[in-house]
């Protein structure tokens, strides 16, 4: 059986009387660019919170990279790297010195920091600008270097939060060829998003949330079979609106962890 990068068990978080989210039970392998999706509310933020350690779940177990995110929290840690729409750079620095600064802080040392970030800077084109300030970046030079700060250390999964909010058509590009390439090296990517025609576009498996349940985990041709729908936008609506969990098969290798 393949090993999920992830794995949610029973997870519950309530906020006073809000339940932001109910049960969730997921378990997502590598190699591939998978969908987290759902509007505004559904409960994505807060289990990427819980995930990334920032957050405790009231009840329930998370696991990334086969360490429990609460009792081992420092190496679930070095194996996230996260990019999200808010996320900022130092502004005195250019956006090779932050990389370094960051590069330290993952445990590079000089050598590999500098062959890393010469890997990154070609890959995401950004050598032209990286030695300016920060402080006159564009959003979507911005994204990029926090798209490179989060993959310096090579993480097993790299989570992708409305990442692609504010870019261009050559920025959002950019973002998901990255996005692919790094799956294709045996990672996990986990794109977070309420946009489904950029999901549909780019992943292969999805879970949809929706009221902080889990009306979904499949691909996203059996979502839109199931659903008898076309496209992902319309699957989702269909499954929302029944405000309950479709019927599905026994989970199996290939079924829970899109093997």
């Amino acid at each position: 059986m393949v090993t999920p990068y992830i794995r949610f068990q029973n997870i519950n978080k309530g906020f006073g009387k809000h339940q932001a989210l109910t049960d969730i039970n997921l378990s997502i392998a590598g190699g591939q660019v998978y969908g987290l999706l759902g509007p505004n509310g559904a409960g994505k933020t807060t289990l990427l919170r819980i995930l990334s350690t920032l957050l405790k779940p009231d009840s329930g177990q998370a696991e990334l990279a086969g360490f429990d995110v609460q009792k081992q929290p420092l190496q679930a840690r070095n194996g996230l790297g996260l990019v999200n729409a808010n996320m900022g750079l130092y502004q005195r620095l250019s956006g090779r010195e932050n990389l370094q600064f960051f590069a330290e802080l993952a445990g590079l040392n000089t050598a590999q920091s500098n062959q890393r970030i010469a890997e990154l800077m070609q890959q995401l084109q950004i050598e032209a600008w990286a030695d300016q300030k920060a402080s006159g970046y564009s959003t979507g030079m911005r994204q990029k270097i926090i798209v490179a700060r989060a993959i310096l250390h090579r993480p097993k999964v790299l989570v992708l939060d409305e990442a692609s909010n504010g870019l261009d058509v050559f920025a959002r590009r950019a973002l998901t060829e990255l996005a692919k390439s790094y799956a294709e090296l045996g990672n996990l990517v986990i794109y977070c998003t309420h946009v489904m025609s950029e999901a549909e576009a780019l992943c292969q498996r999805a879970a949809i949330l929706h009221e902080g349940k889990v009306l979904a985990d499949s691909s996203i041709t059996d979502l839109q079979a199931r659903t008898g729908t076309d496209n992902l936008e319309d699957a989702f609506f269909a499954l929302a609106s029944s405000k309950r969990r479709p019927e599905q098969p026994a989970p199996d290798a290939a079924n829970s962890l899109g093997a």
